[in-house]
């Protein structure tokens, strides 16, 4: 054994030695597609933002993937395993305001310290094929998407009204709009404001990307929930109805035409556009509307729109139900919004509770045209909103339930020329025009002559300038930059303006994960081949905060590329885990709460390993973790037990290849310490293949250790075999490797592993030594855990119910009295019901 002096655990002297060395194996990236004979797996952690520092929430989710990709590679697995930088947006443009120092300086000095963190946490990442996204060699790909787009009509500028955020003095997608205000700023109210803007046509994939969420069983529910409700379909009928006196129609949008007859007003938003002709010279009537498109502006800035105390105005106009001839008051409402349907309702008070609220404020008729099956229209309460009733005062179709009634309703409209069958969604557009300079130059030219021109792809990258003044004061600040701005046309070689809006920073993280496959190309943003061997990811991993924002995005670049011949597969991920926030002083942990722990002052006073291992263990990856000091100490001093336990032990393990092993089976103490590794490595694998009970997996692994330490008199007495004595050790430290890989190496090596231990294979269990030969069964008395007995793992019903009664405890709790009735869950419990 070795001098118990010797044994101090020192990841300080460890870790950077085993840090340089990963530096230069070329083991640790994966294998090109042609190379290798291997079932490829690619797994990825949503890229950072440079802000200059890593914290224990990254920490958190890199381990996850981190020892995900170490497990992969045991398994014998070519794994996929990159990072990069989302390098481009505001925070850079800001910082640049305070510190007087340009967007590139800074980010790529941020950059280089954040990869040195990750490095020095020992993170397995591929930095052969790392990508930055504010450099030429990158973002001229945005450039070239960008023109694939506008060509298939799927990039295209428009006047429209956006949202502005003052603070940040751009444009903000709707997506990124929480709760009135802006995602980066919590406290700046959104504005609404009119520009000419450039849109991608993400509505041309809306069906496909909502159909497709059902093909992605191994996306969380609540993120394929979310994506749902942001797509919003609508199936319905859209219905025109004439103005009276006018040549114009208003066209409605309904999904219950069922009710038709009882629409008793129609409603339009203050900004339709029939509004102003509707209520010309009626300048009370117009001072009425105006104040409305304020509120409706505040109700938005403050996302209190449906919050907002029902408002309307009877325009002393009418319209024509074109089903029944009636005359109709037509009304502007200010709950009726301009941006979703066609900006127009007919109102239904009798079976819409919204309708209902406005119909009784202004005495608007109510009436009756569906009836609960089995009641009679009196007996009906109001308002009556359910689709499982009996059409009533609805001309030719009384009778028909509402189903059967919507079905000939339509075809009514519609062979009568003023109606059609439509779907329609919540998804807008995604507007991709920036006012700011940090982002993607819009490859764009504006000719007197020629108009919008697209920049040829031979004069790509249209590079950013480095050195410009950079202000607030609204518009981009590109427009001031006269060699930026002025050029030529590409059509007739005369003066011309290039367009100074840059691209939404959500641009460059729509797609980096297939320019991670072939990072290096230049002539094209990646090789098709390469991308089909690694597509789709197979293991995806961030934050639910994404759900919106980057991950519908991805899913719709994907079917782009796909529908441009670059790829293949559909969807960007077959799996998706979101993990939990981590947790300090009652908030997660951000720079902006001012409440981050740095990874380096954790991995200065217990290491790296220790770190990262807290952060798997102290909760389970999906749930949030609240931040404790403490137990990374303890994670210290319980790998500091392993590194002398194993070193202990290295010289007689190293000899087990020459010492004598006689084929007696394991018995004793040596089949013990067996059983419970083989268990342990069956639990581990099995945490590994889905459930990824990190926790859990390391607590296993401290039992193991508990067991082998217990057991250390057996093991220096040469009771335990030397030959079981190398399984132990060697074994123990391959379990340890995707969590603690500093320590697992610098083991290993102690150990005379051959190669590196990322590539080592994973210990495979033995399932006649892992099958367990006892269980540990609760009894409750009435509901409430008394005691706990161990029984045979093979034991029947009726023994788990005779050793039930015979222990003490329960004994004592029953006092005497006779049990009831016995429940016994098979292997999992024992209820003693007793009156």
């Amino acid at each position: 054994m070795a001098d118990e002096k010797e044994l101090r655990y020192d990841p300080a002297a460890i870790e950077p030695k085993w840090q340089e060395r990963w530096a230069q194996n070329p083991a640790m990236y994966a294998a090109e597609p042609a190379s290798t004979g291997k079932q490829k797996y690619y797994v990825l952690e949503m890229l950072p933002y440079p802000s200059g520092q890593l914290h224990m929430g990254h920490v958190r989710n890199y381990s996850i993937g981190d020892a995900l990709a170490r497990y992969m590679w045991m398994q014998g697995y070519n794994v996929l395993h990159p990072m990069g930088w989302d390098a481009f947006g505001l925070p850079a443009e800001n910082a640049a305001l305070k510190n007087n120092t340009p967007p590139r300086e800074w980010t790529l000095k941020n950059i280089a310290a954040m990869k040195r963190q990750m490095q020095r946490i020992g993170f397995s990442y591929d930095w052969e094929r790392e990508v930055t996204t504010c450099l030429p060699d990158y973002y001229r790909w945005n450039q070239w998407f960008f023109l694939r787009m506008y060509e298939k009509g799927l990039a295209y500028r428009k006047q429209s009204k956006v949202n502005w955020c003052p603070q940040c003095a751009t444009v903000l997608a709707n997506e990124q709009v929480i709760d009135g205000c802006c995602w980066r700023h919590e406290d700046t109210l959104v504005e609404q404001r009119n520009l000419e803007q450039w849109f991608y046509r993400i509505t041309a994939y809306a069906q496909e990307l909502l159909e497709g969420l059902d093909k992605l069983p191994g996306w969380p529910e609540k993120v394929r929930t979310m994506q749902r409700n942001w797509i919003g379909r609508s199936e319905g009928t859209e219905v025109d109805f004439g103005v009276e006196g006018e040549a114009s129609k208003i066209r409605v949008f309904t999904t219950r035409i069922d009710t038709i007859f009882g629409a008793t007003s129609l409603q339009l938003a203050p900004e339709h556009p029939l509004v102003p002709e509707l209520t010309a010279g009626d300048k009370d009537l117009e001072l009425q509307i105006s104040a409305m498109i304020d509120e409706q502006k505040v109700a938005r800035e403050t996302d209190n729109l449906s919050n907002l105390e029902k408002q309307g105005v009877f325009t002393g106009r009418y319209a024509t139900n074109p089903f029944n001839g009636e005359r109709i008051p037509i009304w502007v409402a200010n709950y009726v919004l301009m941006e979703y349907g066609t900006g127009a309702i007919m109102s239904v008070p009798a079976h819409d509770e919204r309708d209902f609220e406005f119909a009784t404020k202004y005495g608007i008729e109510i009436r009756r045209v569906i009836r609960e099956v089995g009641e009679s229209e009196e007996e009906t309460p109001l308002p009556f909103v359910s689709e499982q009733g009996i059409l009533i005062n609805s001309g030719e179709f009384d009778g028909l339930i509402c189903e059967e009634g919507q079905d000939k309703l339509e075809k009514y409209a519609e062979a009568h020329g003023f109606g059609e069958a439509k779907i329609t969604y919540r998804l807008r557009d995604w507007g991709v025009s920036r006012q700011r300079y940090w982002g993607t130059p819009i490859p764009m030219v504006n000719c007197p002559t020629h108009g919008l021109v697209p920049v040829p792809d031979d004069q790509f990258p249209v590079l950013l300038p480095d050195q410009i003044e950079i202000t607030q004061e609204g518009g981009s600040p590109l427009s001031k930059v006269p060699e930026f701005l002025n050029t030529t046309c590409p059509v007739c070689d005369g003066p011309a303006k290039r367009e100074t809006d840059t691209m939404d920073t959500f641009v460059d993280s729509s797609w980096y994960f297939y320019r991670y496959t072939d990072a290096k190309n230049s002539a094209g943003p990646f090789a098709p081949e390469i991308a089909q061997y690694w597509f789709p990811i197979d293991q995806y991993i961030g934050g639910v905060e994404h759900a919106i924002l980057h991950l519908i995005y991805s899913r719709f670049w994907t079917r782009v590329m796909r529908d441009l011949g670059l790829i293949t597969n559909d969807e960007p991920a077959t799996r998706l885990f979101t993990q939990g926030m981590v947790i300090k002083d009652g908030a997660k942990m951000s720079k902006s709460r001012g409440n981050v722990v740095s990874p380096d002052d954790m991995v200065a006073r217990y290491g790296a390993d220790a770190t990262r291992m807290y952060a798997l263990f102290a909760a389970p990856p999906d749930r949030d973790l609240d931040w404790q000091e403490d137990g990374v100490a303890g994670i210290s001093r319980f790998l500091g037990r392993v590194y002398r336990l194993v070193q202990r032990y290295a010289a007689t393990a190293k000899s087990a290849d020459a010492a004598t092993n006689n084929s007696a089976p394991p018995a004793g103490t040596s089949l013990a310490l067996l059983r419970k590794l083989h268990q342990t490595i069956a639990k581990i694998t099995l945490d590994f293949s889905g459930r990824w009970h990190f926790n859990t997996c390391i607590a296993a692994i401290m039992e193991l250790v508990n067991e082998i330490t217990a057991a250390e008199a057996a093991l220096a007495s040469g009771e335990v075999p030397v030959p079981v004595v190398a399984e132990l050790l060697r074994n123990l430290v391959l379990l340890l490797a995707p969590f603690a890989p500093f320590l697992a190496a610098e083991l290993w090596e102690e150990l005379g592993g051959e190669g590196a231990i990322l590539r080592a294979p994973w210990p495979v269990s033995d399932p006649g030594l892992a099958k367990e030969d006892e269980i540990e069964i609760p009894v409750q008395v009435n509901g409430r855990l008394r005691s706990v007995v161990r029984v045979s793992a093979e034991a029947d019903n009726a023994t788990i119910e005779t050793t039930a009664l015979a222990d003490a405890k329960v004994i004592e709790w029953l006092a005497g009295k006779k049990p009831v009735k016995v429940i016994i869950v098979p292997r999992k419990l024992v209820n003693l019901v007793v009156k």
